[in-house]
Formats: C-alpha cells, structure tokens, sequence
C-alpha cells in the first residue's frame, strides 16, 4: 500500500512539474486581447480584432498550436486606465496564456503589474512611452518602438525641414508628455532650435482656441504636437479657422485616418508626422499577402499600423508556444527574451532585448497631402 501510495504521490508531482507542456492533441489555448473597442481610440481597438479574429481564424484553420485550437478573449479597455484596470483583472482568471494590447500607454501602465503578478506575457501595440520598459518586469514586451527613438526622428526631422523656433504641445498622458520630455532634451542640446513655448492641453475637450491663441503669440516656425489623434485633428482645424498657417508636426499617435475627418482635408494638409511605416508602405511579401486577406475578408485593407503590430504580438507569441511545446510563462519569457531573432513579422524582423523593447529603427516620417493622404517621405 505504502509503494502504491508513493507511486501516486511521484505521479501527481511529475503532473504538476509538467502540467504547463502542451498535450499535442488536448484542449485550446486561450489567448487574450485588450483593446479601446470603445471610448476616444475605438477605431485603433476595434481594427485590433479584427486583425486578431482573422489571424487565429488562419491558425486554427491550419491545425492550430501543436495540435491545439486558438481561442481569443476580448476585453475592452475603454480607451481609460481604470477601466483597463478592470479589464486586466477579468482577463487573468479566464486562464490565458498571454495578452495582446494595448493601444495607449497610460492604459497599458494601469495594467502591467497585474499582467505581470499573474504571470501572464503581456505583448503591448502601441504603447511607446519609455518608462513601461524600464521597470524590469519581467512579463512584458512591445512589437512598437518606444519613445526615446520616436523623439530622435521627429527631432532630426524638424531640423531637416529647417524650423529653427519650435513649440511643444502635450496633453500629459504618460506618452505624450513622455515624448514631448524627450524631444525637449535632445532639442536643447542644439544650438540651431529654441523652444519658445512648452505646455498641455486637455485631452476631450472641443474648443482648443485659447490654448492655440497662446502658441500663436509664442511665435514658431512649427508646433510639435505629441498627443493623439482626436486633439490633433481639432488642433489642426481650429487653426485654419482662425487664419493661423503655422505648420504642425506629430507623433505617431496622430496616425490615424480619423484625424483627417475630424480636422477636414484641408486643415490637415500640410501636417508632418512621425509613425511606424502604415500597411500600406510595409515592403515585406508575407505583409503584403495579408492585407489581400484582411481586404478580401472586411472589405478594405488595414488603415492602422497599430492593427498590424498588435498581429505581430500575437504571431511571436504563437511561435514561441509553438517552438517551446509550453504555455509556461517562464519559458515563453526565456524564448521572447533570448530565443526569437529576427522573426519575419508583418512590420518586420522582430527580436526583443532583454527589457522586453523591439529591437531596431522602425520610425518613418510622412505628410498630409491635399487629399489628407498620408504620404511617406523619402
């Protein structure tokens, strides 16, 4: 009885050892995405599904992971820290093995610790601000660049378009006020470009004039608007409407085809921003195969290249559940970390270093023409 007993004993240790290695054949893999499916940035989380639904669709069309079904959890996050908070918390007692998102830093800050005390991988989109990579957790990583190199380019593409006073706009979110930090710093050290002027606006609101008023009598060759979409496109037709032609220039949270509806073709020619390449631009074949997907299944193309970094999180997440035969966190951590190089992603080579950031220069700069198409520069 007793060597029946230690036998038993030996057995559900082995099971618990091991429980974390896929059976080739057994159960689903329960992968989550957190995204803005409504609120400020719905059109960025609602694209992110659609992107995701039809990359699982593929996958599990071709046999699944080792053997195993894909299925996707969605959450949304609201476009609002508290409300991913939430999301987060729903999301790790449904026994995912890994989060997709999100979109906006301040809302992925509000969730990584709870992502990362459940020990569940967390691949965020389009979350750019520095500081979410500098606190060592050791759970998270990004397919999007971050910030420190977002400012390098859009400081080097000020001074290629010969500004030589610059205003600076932010609207104190971790990444906007993040970058517009950044590109400060850099911009000081050079003696060709003053910043004249250096404040936040408040995000939401419909009247932008007065903040507009005060940058106008600062006097700039360029305003550097670091926050999102929405603003911009308020900023930039509010602008026109008071006869003011000073050019503005973005970050690559202003990369969004809504920004052109809201602020009119018009008001938006002219504007500069900085961005990841759009789907459009993206070079690879395998990138090129599936936008005919996407279009052929939703009817258009992807119009957002945080759509797109958002599959690369997933495909690097299915390929390391697929190469380590595990869903154990450490494991897939270990293989992100120090195992993936170059991966051939939608946007890309993909490898991560060891805070978890993509590894290598991503950032484009593009204009607005007077369709409001977004045109890349050479």
């Amino acid at each position: 009885m007793r060597r029946f007993s230690w036998i038993v004993t030996f057995l559900a240790v082995l099971v618990f050892i091991f429980g974390s290695v896929i059976s080739s054949t057994a159960g689903e893999i329960k992968v989550g995405l957190m995204g803005p499916m409504t609120g400020a940035w719905a059109s960025e989380g609602q694209e992110m599904k659609q992107v995701l639904e039809l990359l699982v669709e593929e996958t599990n069309n071709q046999g699944g992971v080792n053997g195993q079904r894909i299925k996707l959890i969605v959450e949304d996050d609201g476009s609002d820290p508290r409300t991913a908070a939430l999301a987060a918390q729903r999301l790790v007692t449904q026994g995912i093995v890994g989060v997709i998102g999100t979109y906006g830093s301040s809302v992925t800050e509000a969730t990584q610790n709870i992502y990362d005390e459940a020990k569940v991988i967390q691949i965020a989109n389009g979350s750019t601000a520095i500081r979410l990579t500098e606190k060592g957790l050791k759970y998270f990583f990004r397919t999007c660049p971050r910030d420190d190199e977002q400012a390098r380019v859009a400081v080097k593409a000020i001074k290629n378009l010969g500004f030589h006073t610059i205003a600076i706009l932010h609207d104190n979110t971790t990444y906007a006020k993040g970058l517009a930090e950044e590109a400060k710093r850099l911009l000081e050290k050079d003696d060709t470009v003053k910043i004249v002027f250096f404040d936040a606006l408040t995000p939401g609101e419909q009247d932008y004039t007065a903040i507009l008023t005060k940058l106008k009598g600062a006097n700039p060759d360029a305003v550097f608007f670091t926050g999102y979409y929405p603003e911009a496109g308020l900023l930039l037709r509010q602008k026109k409407e008071m006869g003011w032609d000073v050019p503005f220039i973005g970050g690559d949270a202003t990369n969004n085809p809504d920004l052109t509806k809201i602020a009119g073709a018009d008001a938006a020619a002219g504007f500069y921003f900085v961005s990841a390449p759009l789907p459009k631009d993206l070079p690879g074949e395998e990138a090129k195969k599936f936008l005919e997907k996407f279009a052929k299944k939703y009817g258009n193309p992807p119009n957002s290249i945080y759509s797109v970094l958002a599959g690369d999180g997933f495909r690097v997440l299915v390929k390391a559940i697929e190469v380590t035969k595990s869903t154990d966190p450490d494991v897939l951590a270990d293989y992100l970390h120090n195992k993936l190089k170059d991966f051939p992603g939608l946007t890309g080579k993909i490898s991560f270093n060891e805070k978890g950031d993509r590894v290598g220069e991503v950032y484009r700069v593009y204009r607005v023409n007077e369709k409001g198409e977004f045109i890349l520069l050479p």
